[in-house]
């Protein structure tokens, strides 16, 4: 995976030159309008999962006895008055969440069919990682706007074609088709406006388009369901509005970057042109010459640099890559379960749905508020091991009030709902964690690595939640212990707030190497200004893409 593989210097080059075409004008606040869009839309694509998913209450109606009373649970064997001569159940009645009919209530798919839903939710996450991988390297040979497009049309394409699956080799297919899209459709739009946009201003402008959009998005996704009636009817209608992307073609620039990259010199001349005429700013094309020269000057300078595989050739490095690689598996595994698990805690799915969601936004803002203070290596130890003992008191309330037989659905939402938004906030810290730990020479190709693992591993959340048809509390007690072992994983990383960060693969291994697994940068003297180091900083952060969703 390459990217945005660009050199550091190029990538410098490029931020002088959009100082004078503009950097923070009516070119950027166009992107970030288009941006905040793909946001909302990503959103409803990504948890289409979800909510075509929703299982209602349900129970067997062969030989239903007159004014028969449905049971207070879902039940998969016959009640009738012949209930004792078999335990195999042929026609099923569904009590409806607010008359909403889903994918498996349709297909009755449940009881001994609920494996073929939670496979075919798997292979939404399948086609995910496969996709990514995919469309990223597609992107870095034809650019990042014509993947941006092609992504968000696969994405309507896998849902339009979802609406006519009759079994399950045809729904396991087009979830396929439709998880290829995940992460890139967001992605290729998230670098543009990030090469575009001023960097001190990069990481605010984004999260919190992020965080008000695809909370927005998030919110609002069952309620469009309950309104459209059906998991059809909201596949169509969120669909839909993605054939406008292409339109995007028009308006948002190709990356400066890639095109320099490329050698296509005149053409990244050319969006910088129309950057700099949208914004009204006034560029001597002598300016524009004298940019192409240094470009192509210093790429018949710049040596070969390394790949993904040097990570692993060197002990520490390997070690921290490793861990980089599991904990980015762990936070996204809790991450998709957690956002997922809103049946079974006494309350609507719908309102569980909406109330899990609003706690995207402030997570976003917290991270903005105390990344910077506390460190990277706190900030994702201390957030998953508070959503850790949170899940984990989920998991107990829940397994008393099974033995008791007693509701505390305000105690279960409540935990639910902290939990989620620890687990967001470790989501968002690591991915800017790892960012800053891959040395910059490798940085791009192994943040993209990283997210990939982790992405990988979400096929399992389907599973895990699955748990709860063979005991309640058990997804509680599986999701506790993976973000509590992430906790401890966290600590075994050295800190990157106030350190320069490592540029080299010597400078990677050596990164940290005096640190305690205790050493946390708020309990530290800095021995070092923060002025002398922002430069260092800024420059190596310009040069990476952060390749995950904040969400």
């Amino acid at each position: 995976m390459q990217f945005v593989r660009e050199h550091k210097n190029k990538m410098l080059e490029v931020d002088k030159m959009l100082e004078k075409c503009g950097d923070f004008s009516r070119m950027q606040w166009l992107m970030l309008l288009l941006f905040s869009l793909i946001n909302l839309l990503s959103a409803l694509h990504y948890y289409s999962q979800t909510i075509i998913s929703f299982v209602p209450k349900y129970w067997c109606t062969d030989d239903l006895p007159p004014g028969f009373e449905p049971p207070d649970k879902s039940s998969c064997l016959p009640q009738g008055v012949n209930a004792s001569s078999s335990d195999k159940c042929h026609s099923y009645n569904y009590e409806l969440y607010m008359g909403y009919k889903s994918f498996p209530s349709d297909m009755n798919w449940i009881c001994d069919k609920a494996w073929q839903l939670t496979l075919g939710q798997s292979m939404f996450f399948v086609g995910s990682v496969v996709g990514t991988l995919t469309l990223g390297y597609l992107a870095d040979i034809l650019g990042r706007v014509p993947i941006m497009i092609v992504a968000n049309l696969i994405a309507m394409l896998g849902n339009m074609l979802t609406i006519f699956s009759s079994n399950l080799l045809l729904f396991c297919t087009f979830r396929l088709i439709s998880g290829f899209a995940t992460d890139s459709n967001f992605l290729m739009m998230y670098i543009l406006v990030m090469e575009y946009m001023r960097p001190s201003l990069r990481t605010i402008g984004l999260s919190i388009c992020i965080g008000i959009f695809y909370c927005i998005g998030s919110m609002s996704a069952p309620w469009i369901a309950v309104l459209m009636g059906s998991w059809c009817g909201y596949l169509l209608v969120t669909s839909l509005p993605l054939a406008l992307v292409p339109l995007f073609y028009f308006i948002v620039p190709e990356s400066v970057q890639w095109l320099i990259s490329m050698q296509k010199y005149e053409r990244a001349a050319r969006c910088l042109k129309r950057v700099a005429k949208i914004n009204g700013r006034h560029v001597e094309e002598r300016e524009y010459d004298q940019f192409i020269e240094d470009c192509k000057l210093r790429q018949q300078t710049t040596k070969t640099t390394p790949n993904l595989l040097d990570l692993f050739k060197t002990p520490r490095l390997r070690r921290n890559t490793l861990i980089l690689f599991f904990k980015s598996m762990v936070i996204t595994l809790c991450y998709d379960a957690v956002s997922r698990n809103v049946q079974g805690l006494g309350i609507s799915p719908f309102v569980m749905f909406s109330l899990s969601a609003t706690t995207i936004f402030p997570a976003c803002l917290l991270l903005i508020a105390l990344q910077d203070r506390i460190g990277r290596k706190a900030m994702a130890s201390m957030s998953l091991l508070i959503s850790g003992i949170l899940i984990s008191v989920t998991c107990i309330v829940l397994f008393a009030a099974i033995a008791e037989n007693n509701q505390t659905t305000t105690l279960l939402v409540t935990l639910s709902v902290i939990g989620r938004f620890g687990v967001t906030v470790a989501y968002n810290s690591g991915a800017q964690y790892a960012t800053e730990l891959i040395p910059t020479c490798v940085r791009g190709q192994g943040v993209a690595a990283v997210h990939v693992m982790g992405y990988s591993f979400t096929f399992f959340s389907a599973y895990i939640l699955y748990t709860r048809t063979i005991f309640s509390p058990l997804p509680e007690i599986i999701l506790g212990l993976l973000s509590l072992l992430g906790a401890g994983l966290c600590l075994l990383l050295p800190e990157t707030l106030h350190r320069t960060l490592p540029a080299s693969l010597e400078d990677g291994e050596n990164f940290g190497k005096n640190e305690h697994w205790y050493t946390f940068s708020f309990m530290e003297k800095r021995t070092e200004s923060v002025a002398k180091l922002a430069p260092d900083r800024a420059k190596s952060l310009s040069s990476s893409i952060d390749s995950s969703h904040y969400f």
